[in-house]
């Protein structure tokens, strides 16, 4: 049983973001929300909620079994470039210089641990 959960346009590069995701993929969510929630860099807030929204995806899919946090792991976590904002900034001499604000697109998705992987 897996569940996902995607947050897109965010307002940080891609660059940054990957920093942040590449820290949790493959940890248990326990530790994963640890980490996130810990970390100073401004990506991690976002990550973190959309790491607690996959997590409430899979018990919403699942209700009749009850699954402990600590039975999930990040089984997927990856970030793929959003649209640019382009912007000029004014230079001297009458010129301008291009600024481009990049987006991201976060998806993250957790699954339950089977036995098979315990052992």
């Amino acid at each position: 049983m897996e569940a996902k959960a995607t947050n897109k346009y965010i307002s940080t590069s891609p660059r940054k973001m990957r920093l942040v995701v590449d820290l949790i993929r493959g940890e248990s969510v326990d530790k994963a929300i640890e980490i996130l929630h810990f970390n100073p860099k401004h990506a991690s807030a976002e990550a973190e909620k959309v790491l607690r929204s996959a997590v409430s995806n899979l018990f919403n899919k699942d209700e009749e079994s009850k699954h402990e946090p600590s039975d999930l792991f990040v089984k997927e976590a990856f970030v793929n470039q959003g649209p640019s904002i382009k912007r000029l900034l004014p230079a001297p001499m009458g010129r301008a210089y291009r600024i481009k604000k990049r987006s991201n697109h976060l998806t993250i998705v957790v699954a339950l641990k089977s036995k098979l992987q315990e052992a």
